[in-house]
């Protein structure tokens, strides 16, 4: 039985999903109920391990030192001898959700796109893997951008041989563009990328796809090289090629995720999560405690066009991440920004709300209110919670770009229940807009996202 306290019948909130491993929960709040469904996302990888009855595809764990050239080479000899077809691709569709042109899409950065489809009871099914009629032959980041002005999709996919990077834009109507490759010395991972209303900007950071490493120092197949810069790709964003990309360089470091980029002047800015010697053993493994030697701290970054230079800023302490804005300003100046205070790679302790307008204050060692830190919502002791998504009060920037709230999941390791918390975003209030308590636990996970009332009428024609 799903208990509700607290809410305020105002908000249309239609559908908020969440993506742990491979499932997907969603929770529909209308008319003051809420309903609630967890599914899994039917991949060919996922039916080809329910037919086997157990796990047959790596895992990223798996490819580290011997072990991993092994667990590589098992695969190959599955797929040679056709145990395994990879023909549909390998993908858990497990990271992330993005929504456009009329379908709801589970992304992973290894593969392709699957097809949601929101069924009018609030069920959800797995339509299929997306190929944009044969037109992608590659991976498809699990961070997308949509231009919320022309309704464009920019997006993009690495790979282990050239081209390392390959940048593709698709239109309002779902085509896609031909294939701008990115050129690039060696292959990274690139988990995140940006989008200006002019440009796209690529993230060329020192973690790379270095196999002999795996194996003779017992790392991951993908290493951090601290000797090297992290350098900044701005490409006008309907280039043919990257023959116009301008490269920026600032110290060494990696970015999950970024919050946005605008333009202004002569500068191109990103609001960014910075992370300082990252450890993949951290999210590979088994999730410790505490956090160890992590720095991931809010950053601003400036390339300015015109004299070739790049300058950043920190704008917080450690530890945050799963930076979020109102979407309505993708790729437009903005001013609030949304993150998770983490304790653990997996355990979030808050949300706190940033004001870009102020300065952040000199010589903090932890996030609390104060300078930028206009809000944080505490979860308390014993409760970590997921990714919080902003869902605006009114579609559209006419409204203040704060006005709206934030939805999040919320596990108490006390009680052992789980539940959804819907907050002010604008007040922050440590009192909630409503809890909607859960049947079950939800495991902590990955992204969440929000498909409004309309776009759930559009995919089910």
């Amino acid at each position: 039985m799903v208990n509700l306290s607290g809410l305020d019948p105002t908000p249309s909130l239609p559908l908020w999903l969440h993506i742990t491993g491979v499932m997907i929960h969603g929770m529909r709040i209308k008319d003051g109920k809420a309903t609630y469904v967890s599914r899994y996302v039917r991949t060919s990888r996922l039916k080809q391990e329910e037919f086997f009855g157990g796990a047959k595809f790596m895992k990223v764990g798996d490819i580290k030192g011997l072990f991993g050239l092994l667990m590589v080479n098992i695969q190959k000899l599955r797929e040679k001898a056709k145990v395994l077809d990879l023909s549909y691709g390998n993908g858990t569709a497990n990271t992330a959700l993005m929504y456009h042109h009329g379908k709801l899409l589970a992304l992973q950065e290894a593969d392709k796109p699957y097809v949601l489809k929101v069924l009018e009871d609030g069920d959800l099914q797995t339509l299929g893997m997306l190929d944009y009629d044969k037109r992608l032959s590659h991976s498809f980041t699990a961070h997308p951008k949509v231009d919320p002005v022309t309704g464009e999709m920019f997006t993009f996919g690495y790979a282990h041989m050239p081209p390392y990077i390959t940048y593709r834009v698709i239109s309002k109507v779902g085509f896609m563009h031909e294939p701008v490759p990115i050129t690039i010395s060696e292959p990274i991972m690139m988990h995140d990328f940006a989008i200006t209303e002019n440009y796209a900007i690529f993230l060329d950071l020192p973690l790379y796809f270095r196999p002999k490493e795996m194996v003779k120092e017992k790392k991951l197949i993908y290493s951090f090289d601290a000797s090297k810069k992290a350098r900044f790709g701005v490409l006008p964003r309907y280039a043919k090629d990257d023959l116009l990309i301008r490269w920026f360089e600032l110290p060494n470091c990696f970015i999950f995720h970024n919050a946005n980029a605008w333009e202004e002047e002569d500068e191109v800015v990103l609001i960014t999560c910075r992370l300082q010697n990252p450890d993949l053993d951290m999210v590979s493994g088994e999730v410790k405690e505490k956090l160890e030697n992590f720095s991931n701290e809010l950053y601003e970054m400036r390339f300015n066009m015109k004299s070739g230079l790049a300058s950043q800023k920190k704008l917080s302490a450690s530890a945050v991440d799963f930076p979020r804005i109102n979407e309505y300003y993708t790729g437009r100046k903005q001013r609030y920004v949304y993150g998770t205070v983490l304790d653990s790679i997996a355990k979030v302790t808050g949300i706190v709300k940033f004001d870009l307008h102020a300065e952040p204050e000199a010589g903090k060692a932890k996030i609390e209110v104060g300078g930028n830190i206009q809000g944080l919502f505490d979860l308390g002791p014993g409760r970590f919670g997921s990714e919080a998504i902003f869902v605006p009060r009114e579609p559209g920037t006419a409204s203040e770009e704060d006005d709206g709230y934030l939805i999040f999941f919320v596990h108490d390791e006390n009680t052992g229940k789980s539940s959804v918390n819907v907050i002010d975003a604008k007040t922050m209030s440590a009192d909630p807009v409503a809890v909607v308590e859960l049947p079950h636990r939800v495991p902590y996970g990955f992204h969440a996202f929000f498909v409004t009332e309309e776009q759930l009428e559009e995919q089910a024609k």
